[in-house]
């Protein structure tokens, strides 16, 4: 396809239809792997079109990613929703839902940490964003421990949130269609019931 043939679109449409062609790239291929190119062929418009939107490709990642976030905690959000105000349940819900997740066959592990790996300084912007968001989960988990009445809070979190990037990491390494993630929500069962007072 070239230049001249791209199909013009208005430009409040422009930043939506590049992030849905860079979240799919990136998701599936990798983000060094991908180039702002290959995101300007799968979005079908020109690159102007994209460099009007993001300055750099690091800006693009960036949007990436905020849009991973909101996915993240808007699931988090429903999952929750289905048991209102019973932590032991909604946090069994969440892994649930998780391995849902995991077992799909478009999964390709966690974007969080598939990023982390791929930007190794820590003072990069984009790795500071999945600081950022890993960190906002631990204290989520602590918080929910917390109202659990788990005798120790913050072992509970650390040991829900290895159980979560544990399953993601499962389902790389032995594929989705891998029996063990079916197991997760009894494991985290076993977990919460185990760190409450006897």
């Amino acid at each position: 396809m070239t230049e001249g043939k791209r199909t013009r679109i208005p430009r409040e449409q422009a930043q939506e239809i590049i992030l849905n062609a860079a979240e799919e790239l990136f998701y599936q291929e990798g983000i060094h792997a991908v180039s702002v190119d290959a995101v300007v062929e799968r979005a079908g418009i020109n690159k102007m079109s994209v460099y009007r939107q993001f300055s750099s490709k690091t800006e693009l990642i960036l949007a990436y990613m905020a849009r991973k976030q909101q996915s993240f905690w808007a699931d988090w959000a429903n999952s929750l929703a289905r048991h209102p105000g019973q932590p032991r349940e909604q946090l069994i819900q969440f892994f649930r839902d998780l391995a849902a997740k995991t077992t799909r066959p478009d999964c390709r592990g966690c974007c969080f940490l598939n990023v982390a790996v791929e930007f190794p300084d820590p003072a990069h912007p984009v790795r500071q964003l999945v600081a950022a968001h890993q960190q906002r989960l631990h204290d989520c988990l602590l918080e929910m421990a917390v109202a659990l009445g788990a005798v120790h809070p913050p072992e509970l979190a650390y040991t829900l949130r290895l159980l979560m990037e544990g399953a993601y990491a499962d389902s790389q390494t032995f594929g989705t269609e891998n029996a063990a993630i079916g197991m997760l929500p009894a494991i985290v069962e076993k977990l919460i019931d185990s760190s409450l007072p006897n």
